[in-house]
């Protein structure tokens, strides 16, 4: 990923997750504020509503009592109804009867039309205003029904010069004689339609009425909730709910009927949406400004980078020294003006090295102008054999033949790699001469497997294991177990029962190379061997040493088969 991308992605990262974090905690509380708030304020509406027809039925209540119950008026209209009497007195008594009855609904303004209903002859009596000629009273609303009183629910006013919503009781006058005849009451004034359009959420919120048995008396929403229909899914329990795209909430009264507002989800959500649209919009303007912002950073970061590349690349092609560039970034000059003067000292140093490597070959050539070349010496050895043969010096002659021998494997094969053949081979020569150097003869048992004679492995890796057996406390009646054997590995393993090392010792054995030099023999020591194996086979080879003091070691070398080395 390049620096531009990473600038504007960790810029982007940085400024937009908390944001986002911020955005998702506002909007989970906005949308719990704004639902608590929407949901609140229709169930207050919704109690307002319950509460404003319950005082204007229970008003119809109180009224139609002092119309149907004793007293001086029913006592009047059974006189003037259903009674003889002398025309001047029956209409003495009926003004006097209309009277009374004005009175009463005067002093009741929420009270409007008003008179008794005579169900026998479906007639009308005692009205304070005109009736309308088509009227039905069976065609009514229900609402609640109880002994002697009925309620209907919201319906067009039954005056004939009125249209408006009303709320209408039917209660039984308790006549002696009569059981027919009832007296009817609206309410007035528009109360009814007050109540139920008095709410903050205009057309968007609309009323149900319902009947103790959940059927729909009055329905403000008709396409959704049709009257006389039966309410989905009712219960008298007091809840909301979701019908149609539409959030429904019932509240239930003490007469046993309900109201229930209605609003659709487009109108429950308007405001909140609104509210989100405006936190939308500022968090698109935040997000241009992070991303300019990340421009903006990017080009004071990239485009010194690429002066800087520039630098790089005029250094790598030229030695000439270049005019020193600005960036109008004091950081940036700073570190410019110390890379050129770095450029400096690296070209010092280049002509410097260059110096010393030349005078460094100059050395080699007349170092090698005064070695004494191997072949020199091997025939310089060849000859001081042929002559320990001619004068009869028999252990001098072996002495300088395995020492010959051993010599030319060292200097006289090219490259490191040997085979196990040639090992045991330089193992047996190395042998001797330290056989007639201690004038001892050492306990040696090799056994070879055939097999892996041929298996190509580093030189000199035998003898220095061998030598570290010798060195470490041989005694007379001791000896030393060589064997190579062919498993899946070659598997090579020294064995004595010498005076053995401590755990020191050997840690001290395999990681200082300065205590090579102390010993005796050829110089070659164990650390030789553990990094030769790491340079040529890495971790698929293994050297452990195992060992006890006054019980002996044993060197245990693995080494992987020729092709499966690295």
């Amino acid at each position: 990923m390049t620096l531009k991308r990473r600038i504007f992605l960790i810029f982007l990262v940085s400024s937009l997750v908390p944001f986002l974090s911020i955005f998702i905690i506002s909007n989970y509380t906005i949308d719990k504020i704004f639902d608590n708030k929407i949901k609140s304020g229709i169930n207050s509406n919704l109690r307002q509503v319950e509460l404003s027809l319950g005082n204007s039925i229970s008003n119809l209540n109180h009224i139609s009592q002092q119309l149907a119950y004793g007293g001086n008026i029913v006592k009047q209209i059974d006189d003037v109804l259903f009674r003889s009497m002398d025309p001047y007195q029956r209409m003495e008594t009926k003004n006097q009867l209309k009277s009374e009855l004005n009175l009463i609904t005067f002093t009741n303004p929420n009270i409007g039309l008003a008179f008794y209903y005579i169900q026998k002859e479906h007639a009308i009596q005692f009205e304070n205003f005109p009736v309308k000629e088509n009227y039905s009273l069976d065609s009514l609303p229900l609402l609640a029904k109880y002994y002697d009183i009925t309620y209907f629910g919201p319906h067009k006013s039954l005056n004939e010069s009125d249209n408006q919503i009303v709320l209408s009781a039917l209660r039984k006058v308790g006549l002696p004689d009569r059981d027919d005849v009832y007296v009817y009451i609206e309410t007035g004034f528009s109360l009814t339609q007050n109540i139920l359009e008095n709410n903050e959420y205009g057309g968007g919120l609309s009323h149900l009425i319902l009947d103790g048995n959940g059927r729909i008396a009055y329905s403000e929403a008709p396409e959704i909730f049709s009257s006389g229909a039966q309410f989905p899914n009712f219960s008298k329990e007091e809840g909301t709910g979701l019908y149609k795209d539409h959030y429904w909430f019932k509240q239930t009264s003490n007469q046993n009927w309900s109201v229930v507002s209605v609003i659709s989800q487009t109108d429950y959500n308007k405001e909140k949406n609104q509210w989100m649209l405006q936190i939308l919009m500022v968090s698109l303007f935040f997000i241009c400004l992070t991303i300019l912002l990340a421009w903006v950073l990017w080009k004071m970061v990239y485009k010194p980078l690429n002066l800087f590349h520039s630098e790089m690349k005029w250094m790598s092609q030229n030695r000439l020294k270049p005019q020193l560039k600005k960036t109008k970034i004091p950081e940036y000059d700073y570190l410019l003006k110390q890379f050129s003067e770095m450029k400096e000292q690296i070209w010092n140093l280049f002509e410097e090295v260059e110096q010393k490597e030349k005078k460094r070959v100059d050395l080699e050539v007349e170092k090698l102008l005064y070695q004494i070349n191997p072949h020199f010496l091997m025939n310089t050895l060849d000859t001081v054999h042929w002559l320990a043969m001619i004068n009869g010096q028999k252990e001098i002659d072996r002495l300088v033949k395995s020492l010959n021998k051993l010599l030319y494997y060292n200097l006289g094969k090219m490259g490191q790699v040997s085979t196990i053949e040639e090992e045991i081979d330089a193992l047996r020569q190395y042998l001797v001469l330290q056989q007639i150097r201690y004038d001892f003869q050492f306990d040696v048992r090799i056994e070879v497997d055939e097999s892996v004679l041929k298996q190509p492995v580093p030189r000199f890796i035998l003898q220095p294991l061998v030598e570290n057996s010798l060195y470490h406390g041989l005694s007379d009646d001791g000896y030393i177990e060589v064997s190579v054997a062919l498993d899946k590995d070659i598997r090579i393993s020294i064995h004595d029962n010498g005076a053995g090392m401590k755990e020191e010792t050997i840690r001290e054995l395999l990681n200082n190379r300065t205590v090579e030099q102390k010993k005796v023999g050829m110089g070659i020591g164990l650390n030789y061997v553990k990094r030769m194996l790491d340079a040529r086979y890495e971790d698929k080879a293994s050297l452990e040493i195992r060992s006890e003091v006054d019980k002996g070691t044993s060197v245990l070398l693995t080494l992987p088969l020729s092709g499966e080395d690295t």
